[in-house]
């Protein structure tokens, strides 16, 4: 693959967009929230939609031959700033090193979930 090769990673069914896209050196993870393999929000408070989210991105990044340590970015959305702590614990222990530049804020999610989040990794192909 060359710089200007656009590879798109973990389609989506029935919705415009895709798990992952990787443009030259950088891979791009949309926003992931906490489905099960049925497509169904998966129950649960903050800690446990962010494993799953996080091992989401985790599944994501490494069909794009990357690895967590190679994200430089995230932007977390969270149902609420009450949650901000417990989604911190489980969200450090993905980067227990060199954490990356983040954004977090409080929103109205799309879909009845605690917490979604993007993410986006350099890996020089």
């Amino acid at each position: 693959m060359n710089d200007k090769t656009k590879k798109v990673y973990g389609n989506i069914p029935g919705l415009p967009l895709s798990g992952a896209v990787r443009a030259g050196d950088y891979v791009f993870v949309s926003g992931q929230i906490p489905v099960g393999d049925d497509g169904k929000i998966v129950d649960g408070d903050v800690a446990a939609q962010t494993r799953i989210v996080m091992d989401r991105i985790v599944s994501l990044l490494r069909e794009a031959e990357c690895e967590i340590s190679d994200v430089i970015k995230c932007t977390c959305w969270l149902e609420s700033t009450k949650d901000f702590q417990d989604f911190n614990e489980v969200y450090s222990q993905y980067f227990p090193k060199d954490p990356p530049a983040r954004a977090t804020v409080e929103a109205k999610l799309m879909v009845d979930a605690k917490v979604e989040v993007e993410a986006i990794a350099w890996k020089p192909i």
